[in-house]
């Protein structure tokens, strides 16, 4: 018999969460109507106006809510079929420090992150001596626990043009910046924190970083960044760790956005390099020059890292008069360093449909593929251990799985249940999980949930 069973917490975490909220949901629908309106966009309404008067005076809270389920259909490592759940709340305030103290154009933002759950790609779809390279439940990772996600003060100087951002943030958060609406990782925000995590640091990680952004035009700006590269912040223990004690460098992003509008359509376009002054590992090499996993000598030291990314979302067609509706384009693609990154390059492009029907017309449609290919040096180096240790056979529990390229597919349709709820059912097909060849290609059915209350 197939075992759909979730982890015992994911399932009370689920079950608290529905009930709370069905509780909650009632009691404040008892006070104000507008509670459970399907246009607020909060489920728990407007508190008899208190939101709304505090949002005036500059007051913001978000409760948010996502989570996602993932069964392995068919394919994968593991054919044994069952159903795995993630998710993330996220608690947060912003607040607009010129209505609250009359600092002009001055904001702060604080927000806290609780991640809990499994996720099927993790020993069903990838071979788990080598793991994979995307992950069929974005909201798993960086830790099943409680984190100081974002920390910051932002200000803006001669008319807003020069706009100034320090504090606790990741990368993610404003250079290469992407929508998570996919479930799959290979379409969620910033792809460069997916192929060179050990230094560039995602949501629901945080770090200490400064950000200075310029507009050049209204539709033109340019960014640069400094954010603390350190790798104990990736730790479960130190969701809220402020001191800089294991920092190893920084990285450096630089990134220049165009965001135009064509034919009135809007429309963003990125391209950046970001460099770490972390040293690095030779994925291959020794000091002398040859492979290390032959040799028994250490991995040769490399004095930085470095890579670059474009990406281009465009909205090309809307319903009449409707620029809410009608059909975007999108594209990314990202470059490493060959010496020691284990994936070189990464592309991805897809399509979003929003509106697709006038009496649903909040719903969207949505697909996309994606590449990820590893570093050749990578992959020889695989090689080179199995050869070391004389394991030549895939089945062998010793055997290193060589990788080389990695496919994924997603196609979703979104239900705009409310504007506090959407839930977006989807199909993933993953060809060469964890760019195993050996791996059967895989078939996942999932839900996105998306929620704020």
């Amino acid at each position: 018999m197939p075992d759909f069973s979730f982890s015992r917490d994911s399932a009370i975490s689920a079950l608290r969460l529905l009930g709370g909220c069905t509780a909650l949901g009632f009691a404040t629908y008892a006070q104000a109507a507008p509670a459970s309106d399907s246009d607020s966009p909060w489920m728990l309404g407007d508190w008899n106006g208190t939101r709304t008067e505090l949002a005036e005076k500059g007051y913001d809270f978000k409760l948010d809510y996502t989570g996602e389920m993932g069964s392995n259909l068919h394919g994968g490592y593991d054919h044994d079929r069952t159903a795995r759940y993630s998710d993330q709340f996220g608690l947060g305030t912003h607040l607009d420090l010129q209505k609250i103290l009359g600092w002009d154009d001055a904001e702060f933002q604080l927000t806290i992150t609780k991640r809990s759950g499994n996720n099927i790609s993790n020993d069903r779809i990838n071979d788990p001596r080598v793991g994979g390279f995307t992950s069929a439940q974005e909201v798993w990772g960086r830790g099943q626990t409680t984190r100081l996600t974002q920390m910051w003060y932002q200000q803006k100087f001669f008319d807003q043009k020069l706009d100034i951002k320090v504090g606790r943030f990741g990368e993610g958060e404003d250079f290469n910046s992407f929508p998570c609406d996919f479930q799959n990782l290979a379409f969620c925000g910033s792809q460069v924190g997916n192929w060179v995590g050990g230094i560039w640091y995602n949501w629901p990680v945080s770090q200490w970083a400064l950000r200075v952004k310029y507009h050049l035009t209204p539709e033109l700006y340019a960014q640069v960044g400094a954010y603390e590269q350190n790798p104990s912040n990736l730790d479960r223990g130190n969701g809220f760790k402020l001191s800089g004690s294991g920092t190893q460098g920084a990285v450096l992003p630089v990134e220049l956005v165009w965001t135009p509008k064509l034919n009135d359509l809007p429309g963003e376009y990125r391209a950046g390099y970001y460099y770490s002054s972390a040293k690095a590992s030779d994925v291959y090499k020794d000091q002398n020059g040859q492979p290390a996993a032959l040799s028994g000598e250490a991995y040769r030291s490399a004095s930085s890292k470095h890579g670059v990314w474009f990406s281009a979302q465009q909205q090309v067609t809307s319903i009449a008069s409707d620029h809410s509706r009608g059909l975007s384009v999108f594209a990314n693609a990202t470059m490493h360093d060959k010496k020691t990154n284990a994936i070189d390059n990464y592309v991805q492009a897809g399509v979003v449909y929003k509106g697709p029907f006038d009496a649903r017309a909040k719903d969207d449609i949505g697909f996309a593929l994606a590449r990820v290919h590893v570093n050749p040096a990578f992959r020889k180096n695989a090689e080179a251990s199995n050869q070391a240790h004389a394991v030549y056979d895939y089945d062998d529990p010793t055997f290193l799985p060589p990788q080389d390229t990695e496919y994924s597919a997603e196609l979703y349709y979104g239900v705009h249940v409310a504007n506090w709820l959407t839930v977006r059912p989807n199909l993933q097909y993953i060809r060469h999980p964890g760019g195993v060849d050996k791996v059967d290609d895989a078939l996942i059915a999932g839900i996105k949930i998306q929620s704020s209350f």
